[in-house]
């Protein structure tokens, strides 16, 4: 601990109130560590006269100073705060911001909404390996909406409605009726006419952020029974978010409360939020929906204090592995290295036969580099939470399904083991990924073979393919002993996994 930082991200929004905790490493790789959340609903307080009068602006100053206490506790030595749309839209911004500043200590920042857009798209664009999109983000006083092509901000704009304010000005009451749902849609539909350049972008994915979609994401989970709890990245089309649509707003308010997946206090907003995103989705022409986990406070935090990695030509999953391998790897970082080189040689001698493409290659590389992670929990049996870190860990650039393979192939043992796990995932694995997964693993396990020393015994291989055999050279200058045993105790699985033998052959020169 005495060498991390713990930063605190206070993000003072129109809905809630949220204080995110970050544990930064001298490796630069960082986690959330703690994650509090005080329900404020500020764009309802907010009167006629579209001020924030002093009680409401002390029950803020109560919550930061209890956020305090919280980082104190944490060990916590930064902060950085930031309020958004309610606070920005009042009358007197200024005066709530100078009163928060004097009687918490916390110093902050008053986002605009070119801000709010920019840090938002900041978080999610260095998360989801995604190009060209439209990225809404729903808040509870503002929507934020931008279209990025080659993953660079293009035009952005911020709306002063969310699903807080809304859900005042048209439904206080929690009841929505036809003419009330025409009203909302109306409003949305009158704001984007103002900006045609939303509806200029068609069939590009609408990336969502925001309490709204991360409430339809849990509740489209629900229902499907999804077998693998992550948000980020989840994939919803348009069939099914037609369907919530028309269910949600059908619902009572009780009734909504028992909705699984749907926050309590979200039941009167949820609603307005839907309207206001699926009209945007048609404005624009989308695609489909992909929900974004990260968003402002991710942004937030990296911009102040992951601005080299920001900058970084690594690609989103390079940044990620990385991340991860800074977190939990016990293995020397030339070993690893050495593995993933082996393996995906390996694969390319392989690649007439099992026609993989690309991604697949990338999932091996990432496993090979990944597969020994969970010695950091354990280093007996260390495959199994190997498979549980990578599975349930945000691994960035990989959809759920790639992350599944990437989790199978870097603990594979049996192709029985795989059989289990297919089983656990059958609606995000594909049954034919149980051979691919058998094949892909057994690679690993020979490339982890030809470093078993760990000490690069042999810097180098060449392999090919041919005539149903294939063949592995290289060339070494020290003792190779224990690769070579652990090469010859592969064969008989590798014989079963792809159905052909492999020669091994090595060359000893001098090192004069």
């Amino acid at each position: 601990m005495h060498n991390n930082r713990r930063i605190g991200i206070v993000d003072i929004g129109s809905n809630s109130i949220r204080l995110v905790i970050y544990e930064l490493n001298p490796q630069q790789a960082y986690r959330v560590i703690g994650e509090f959340k005080k329900s404020a609903r500020l764009s309802q307080r907010i009167g006629t006269d579209n001020i924030l009068h002093a009680p409401d602006i002390r029950d803020i100053v109560i919550i930061l100073n209890q956020f305090k206490l919280i980082c104190q506790a944490h060990q916590v030595t930064e902060i950085r705060a930031a309020a958004t749309a309610a606070i920005r839209n009042a009358v007197n911004a200024q005066e709530i911001i100078d009163q928060l500043v004097r009687d918490s200590g916390i110093f902050v920042e008053l986002l605009s909404g070119q801000d709010e857009a920019l840090v938002g798209f900041l978080g999610m664009s260095n998360s989801l390996d995604i190009e060209d999109g439209i990225l809404v983000d729903i808040g509870g006083g503002s929507t934020e909406v931008s279209v990025f092509r080659n993953s660079k901000l293009e035009q952005s704009v911020s709306f002063p409605f969310g699903a807080v304010n809304t859900t005042k000005r048209f439904s206080p009451n929690g009841i929505f009726s036809e003419e009330l749902l025409k009203n909302i849609r109306l409003m949305v539909v009158n704001a984007i006419a103002e900006e045609p350049w939303i509806g200029q972008n068609p069939d590009l994915p609408l990336i969502g952020m925001g309490g709204t979609i991360r409430s339809l994401c849990k509740i489209s989970q629900k229902r499907r029974k999804y077998s693998l709890p992550l948000t980020h990245n989840y994939k919803i089309d348009t069939d099914e978010m037609d369907m919530l649509m028309k269910w949600l707003p059908s619902l009572s308010a009780e009734k909504r409360k028992k909705v699984d997946g749907l926050s309590k206090d979200r039941h009167d907003i949820i609603v307005p939020g839907i309207i206001i995103l699926e009209t945007i989705f048609q404005a624009a022409r989308c695609s489909h929906y992909v929900i974004s986990g990260a968003g402002l406070r991710d942004g937030l935090f990296r911009e102040k204090y992951l601005s080299s990695l920001t900058n970084d030509s690594h690609s989103i999953l390079e940044q990620s592995t990385n991340n991860l391998l800074g977190l939990h790897s016990t293995a020397p970082s030339e070993h690893l290295a050495q593995v993933a080189r082996h393996a995906v040689a390996l694969f390319d001698a392989l690649q007439d036969t099992h026609k993989y493409d690309a991604r697949m290659r990338l999932c091996l590389h990432t496993s090979s580099l990944l597969y020994r992670i969970g010695v950091s929990m354990n280093y007996y049996q260390f495959a199994k939470h190997s498979f549980y870190l990578i599975a349930h860990s945000r691994l960035d650039g990989l959809s759920h399904r790639e992350i599944l393979l990437c989790a199978c192939i870097a603990s594979y043992k049996t192709k029985g083991r795989v059989h289990q796990i297919y089983n656990q995932y059958p609606d995000i694995l594909l049954e034919s990924d149980v051979d691919m997964i058998t094949k892909l693993g057994t690679l690993l396990q020979l490339a982890v073979a030809l470093d078993a020393s760990e000490t690069q015994a042999i810097p180098v291989i060449s392999a090919k393919s041919d005539g149903g055999q294939l063949s592995i050279r290289a060339e070494t200058q020290i003792d190779h002993s224990a690769e070579r045993k652990e090469v010859d105790e592969i064969q008989k699985d590798f014989m079963k996994a792809w159905t052909m033998k492999f020669s091994f052959q090595t060359n000893q020169i001098s090192n004069q």
